[in-house]
């Protein structure tokens, strides 16, 4: 059974690539332009991994993934954030988040920097699953 993934990004160019990879790989797939939209989608989609990009408009990523977290069904799935933000910059915006919330928020599985290239979607994807995903 192929696995799903559940592509959040709000930028509909990127939506599509990232799904059409993940199609190309033999996933399965869904997509979701915001973070509220991601939630309702991810219950009721019940992926495997969560491509996810923090800098969204509304429901943020980061809240998208402080509720992910912290859902009983969806809170063991592995997130895999794609982002325009360089790695050393999100490793220090989601310390700042963890450190003023009432429950520290873990590491995602993966992180690949936009633009993302298929082998690197396709990589941290194997990596984020195989880190004892879904």
């Amino acid at each position: 059974m192929a696995k799903r993934v559940l592509v959040v990004d709000d930028e509909m160019h990127l939506r599509l690539y990232i799904k059409a990879v993940f199609e190309s790989a033999g996933y399965e797939t869904a997509m979701a332009k915001n973070g509220e939209e991601g939630l309702a989608r991810a219950r009721e989609f019940m992926p495997d991994l969560v491509s996810l990009d923090l800098m969204m408009p509304g429901e943020g990523g980061i809240r998208l993934y402080r509720n992910l977290r912290s859902d009983p069904e969806l809170g063991r799935v592995p997130v895999m954030v794609v982002s325009a933000i360089a790695g050393g910059t999100f490793e220090h915006a989601l310390r700042a988040v963890r450190t003023g919330a009432d429950t520290p928020l873990p590491d995602p599985e993966a992180y690949v920097e936009k633009p993302p290239t298929p082998q690197s979607l396709l990589d941290a994807a194997a990596r984020a699953l195989g880190a004892g995903g879904a």
